[in-house]
């Protein structure tokens, strides 16, 4: 289940180049964000849950393939922060930086709120920052020893909790009340935006992919289409059941961090079903946690040349801090953390792709069109929920 960091990956996936570039970006994109999906869906009405699940999916859909095209245009391997520098120079690559960093730390944040809240529901005693604290102490050692979950281990416990949610639908499928799905709202048509965008972002997988498909990067397209696609439809089946058997009503009753997807059906519905429910998003965020812990660490490490005792603190304080004052909840943190980081690292992805079809140093396997017009508009969308969101918050 885990391993030393820079070991290599073997196995079925290994010899399947294509299944494991899809797979690895599927891996990244759904995490723990599909949690806060049916509450704040529930608070627009699934209609409309609906139809920014879709524009969004599309939207970023369009993103990562321009992100392909990048990729493919350049002969240097980088991420996207090097991607940015080289085509938009060091503003480029200092803001996409941050935004990275504040995904980042945004992520640590909302597990660590998470884990606590999940272990309690588990357990049924003690409190939800006791758990935090307790997960913190672990997954502090674990990055100081520099040891990650491995690659697929994610993605397959995602998968797990996927399908124990669809069987508490199964068994619990005439508690699901169709009343629950036909009600909207005009004025909170905005408040599934930032969350749905955090639970759709993948885009750092991306230029991974081309290493993962080795001599096959004609085959990057195909899986980037695929990864961004698949994704869509496990959020809006997932969504559907949710609120179908819980109701925004019984949403309303819980605690903020009780709103928690696999809190909420461990409350209302099957009890049994809902404990291993909340079990496997224990282990999913905890292996999310572990991963975005050391990639950060690793960052003030090697890139910043801090000491690793200081690249420890200075990744880990910030989500510890914020959840031991209780300064935020879960479903708040990934909002903000989607809109402002999703947004930013969005507007910065389409001028680098601009930019690199005229500076491109390499012919991709696969071109896209200019996308002026929409490119433009999505650059407006990605800003106004930016705006939006930072007015919603203060």
């Amino acid at each position: 289940m885990f391993k030393k960091s820079g070991e290599t990956e073997t196995g079925f996936f290994a010899r399947n180049k294509t299944l494991m570039a899809i797979s690895t970006l599927m891996g990244t994109v759904i995490g723990a964000g599909i949690l806060a999906i049916p509450y704040v869906v529930s608070q627009s009405g699934f209609l409309f849950g609906l139809i920014i699940i879709i524009g969004l999916g599309l939207a970023l859909l369009l993103i990562n393939l321009m992100i392909g095209e990048i990729v493919l245009r350049t002969k240097e391997q980088h991420q996207l922060t090097g991607y940015a520098g080289k085509y938009l120079g060091r503003w480029g690559q200092r803001l996409m930086m941050f935004s990275m960093v504040f995904s980042i730390y945004g992520a640590l944040t909302a597990y660590l709120i998470g884990e606590g809240e999940t272990l309690k529901a588990i357990f049924k005693i003690g409190t939800p920052l006791m758990y935090s604290l307790i997960f913190f102490m672990i997954t502090f050692f674990i990055i100081y020893k520099g040891i990650k979950a491995a690659g697929k281990v994610e993605m397959i416990l995602i998968g797990g909790l996927l399908f124990i949610v669809f069987l508490i639908g199964i068994y619990s499928y005439d508690k699901i009340d169709l009343g629950n799905l036909d009600s909207y709202s005009w004025t909170k048509f905005f408040v599934p935006y930032g969350v749905i965008l955090f639970a759709l972002m993948g885009f750092p997988a991306v230029p991974q992919l081309q290493e993962v498909l080795e001599h096959k990067k004609q085959q990057m397209r195909k899986a980037i289409m695929i990864g961004s696609l698949i994704p869509i439809f496990i959020y809006i089946l997932f969504a559907f059941i949710v609120i179908g058997i819980i109701g925004l009503q019984n949403f309303e009753l819980l605690q903020p961090n009780e709103r928690i997807a696999t809190v909420a059906l461990s409350i209302y519905s099957s009890p049994i079903l809902g404990i291993f429910a909340n079990i496997v998003a224990v282990l999913a965020m905890f292996t999310s946690f572990l991963t975005l812990g050391i990639a950060l660490k690793q960052m003030y490490e090697y890139d910043y040349h801090f000491s690793k005792n200081t690249a420890l603190f200075l990744t880990l304080s910030v989500p510890l801090l914020i959840t031991a004052l209780n300064l935020s909840t879960f479903i708040t943190v990934i909002a903000v953390t989607g809109a402002v980081a999703g947004g930013l690292e969005g507007i910065l992805i389409i001028f680098t792709f601009w930019k690199a079809r005229l500076l491109g140093d390499r012919k991709p396997e696969f071109l896209l069109g200019q996308y002026k017009t929409l490119g433009m508009i999505l650059i407006l969308l990605f800003g106004l929920g930016i705006l939006l969101e930072l007015i919603t918050l203060f």
